[in-house]
């Protein structure tokens, strides 16, 4: 039986969720803690230098064309990280391993080991180029201004939001995506939405850069998260 003490030191443990903005991350949607709500897009690149002068112009002007047909904010993050070549190099030494021939097994090392000190000596990164497209009450236009008025005196300050709130705001946040999307696709990017268990991993390897590459997260059905 725990004494009163004890249970009030365990009441005041702050863990790292509570210095987190997100709420939850459910249906696609990262939840914050206000009670907005985020869409990530993971967007291609487009190698600009080697376009013609004509490619270069049309892929601008098309540019300007989505940012001018925008009513809402957007941010913008591209991920620098070390290139994970690990999972690459355990493949190779299992064909190694496996293979028959001796001249292909000596030419199979020799390539590993000559990839191995290749990532080594020049540090290669790999990038991600990320949208974020938010939803806030306050940001919808088209609602009435006593309309989002009284949704944001709600008390969105909750852990999560209810069902039905939570719903009518994804539909908007999904309308509002597919124009982003749509805009994006026009000036030759690819788009791909993140799901639940492709957000909580790009979080997870966010906030825990040192450990997400010997550490992979667990399916989303084996995760077991408690509630702050």
């Amino acid at each position: 039986m725990q004494s009163k003490k004890t249970k009030g030191k365990k009441k005041g443990i702050v863990t790292t969720q509570n210095h987190l903005l997100i709420s939850e991350i459910k249906q696609d949607v990262v939840v914050l803690k206000d009670g907005t709500l985020r869409a990530v897009l993971m967007v291609s690149s487009i190698n600009f230098a080697l376009k013609n002068e004509d490619e270069q112009t049309a892929i601008i002007s098309s540019y300007v064309s989505f940012l001018n047909s925008l009513d809402h904010p957007l941010q913008v993050v591209v991920q620098s990280r070390k290139l994970q070549i690990q999972p690459y190099i355990d493949k190779l030494i299992e064909q190694e391993k496996n293979q028959t021939n001796d001249l292909l097994k000596v030419q199979t090392a020799d390539y590993r080991s000559f990839v191995s000190e290749l990532v080594k000596l020049g540090e290669i990164m790999n990038k991600q180029f990320y949208v974020i497209v938010p939803y806030d009450p306050l940001s919808n236009k088209s609602k009435t201004f006593w309309g989002r008025l009284k949704e944001v005196l709600n008390p969105t300050r909750a852990i999560s939001l209810k069902d039905e709130r939570f719903l009518s705001r994804k539909n908007d946040l999904d309308s509002r995506l597919r124009l982003v999307e749509s805009g994006l696709t026009s000036i030759g990017l690819t788009v791909v939405r993140l799901n639940t268990q492709s957000l909580i991993e790009l979080y997870y390897s966010t906030y825990n850069t040192d450990i997400a590459l010997t550490q992979e997260l667990a399916p989303i059905e084996e995760l077991r998260v408690e509630a702050a």
